[in-house]
C-alpha cells in the first residue's frame, strides 16, 4: 500500500513539474515573441517531424519572417475577411461565433463547424499540436488569453500571417507569396490575398497553385466581405496596417 501511494505520489510530482516547465516555456515565448521574429512554430516542426519520420526527407517546413510594413494591407484584411471578421473588437474568443458553432455540430455530426478566431489558431499554431481534442482546447483557450493580455492586435495578425500553413511545406505569407505568385508578400494584389486566404481552412487539400472551383467561389466570396468591411480604410481605422 505504501509502495503504490509512493508511486503516485512521484506521478504527481512529475505531472506538477511538467506542467509548471511548459507554463515557464509558453509564457516565455509570449513574452519573446511579443518583441522578436518568430524562427519557426510548433506546426512547423510538427510537419517536418512528420515526414522524416515517413522517410520524406526532400520535405521542408520552409518560412520566412516578414514585418506588417512587408506584407501588403490586402493580405490581413482577406485573413480577417475570410476567418475572423470580429478580430478587432474581441478579447481571443467570438461567442457568437462558438454558440453557432456548437448548435450546428449538434445537428450535423458528419460536418463539423469550428469557430477558432486569428488569435486562437495563432496560439495554437505557435505552441501546439494539429487535431482535435478538449485537451489541446483547453490549453488553447488559456493560451489565446495570454496572447491577447500581452500582445497588440495588429502583432496577433503580424504572427498569424507569419505561421499560417498556405500549402505543403509553405508557411508564412512571404514563402506562400514567393512560391504562388514570384513576388514578395508587399506586392501582393487584392485578388492574390483573397485567394492565399481561400486555401486556410485546409491548404493541404486546397491548392492555392491550382485553385478548386470551390477554392475559387470561395475568393470570391472574400472579395465581397473585404468590400463590405471597407477595405484598406479598415485596416487604418483599426490600426493593423
Amino acid at each position: 500500500m505504501s509502495q503504490r501511494r509512493f508511486s503516485l505520489g512521484v506521478v504527481k510530482r512529475l505531472l506538477l513539474r511538467a506542467i509548471l516547465l511548459l507554463a515557464v516555456l509558453w509564457g516565455g515565448g509570449i513574452l519573446l515573441f511579443s518583441i522578436l521574429p518568430v524562427p519557426f512554430s510548433a506546426v512547423m516542426v510538427e510537419r517536418q517531424a512528420g515526414a522524416w519520420f515517413r522517410g520524406d526527407f526532400g520535405y521542408v517546413a520552409h518560412s520566412d519572417w516578414v514585418g506588417m510594413d512587408e506584407i501588403s494591407p490586402w493580405m490581413g484584411l482577406a485573413v480577417i475577411a475570410a476567418e475572423d471578421q470580429k478580430f478587432p473588437e474581441h478579447w481571443g474568443f467570438d461567442m457568437a461565433a462558438i454558440e453557432k458553432a456548437l448548435s450546428h455540430n449538434e445537428r450535423h455530426e458528419t460536418r463539423i463547424r469550428g469557430a477558432s478566431t486569428l488569435s486562437q489558431q495563432t496560439a495554437k499554431n505557435m505552441f501546439l499540436w494539429d487535431g482535435r481534442s478538449w485537451l489541446r482546447k483547453g490549453l488553447e483557450a488559456g493560451l489565446t488569453v495570454g496572447i491577447e493580455t500581452v500582445w497588440t492586435k495588429r502583432r496577433i495578425l503580424t504572427v498569424y500571417l507569419n505561421v499560417a500553413e498556405f500549402g505543403e511545406g509553405v508557411f508564412g505569407v512571404e514563402a506562400a507569396a514567393q512560391r504562388y505568385f514570384h513576388k514578395p508578400a508587399s506586392r501582393l494584389t487584392i485578388s492574390e490575398a483573397a485567394l492565399l486566404a481561400a486555401v486556410l481552412p485546409n491548404p493541404l487539400r486546397f491548392k492555392a497553385s491550382a485553385p478548386s472551383g470551390y477554392v475559387r467561389s470561395r475568393q470570391a466570396w472574400i472579395l465581397r466581405q473585404m468590400r463590405q468591411l471597407g477595405g484598406e480604410s479598415f485596416m487604418r481605422k483599426n490600426e493593423l496596417d
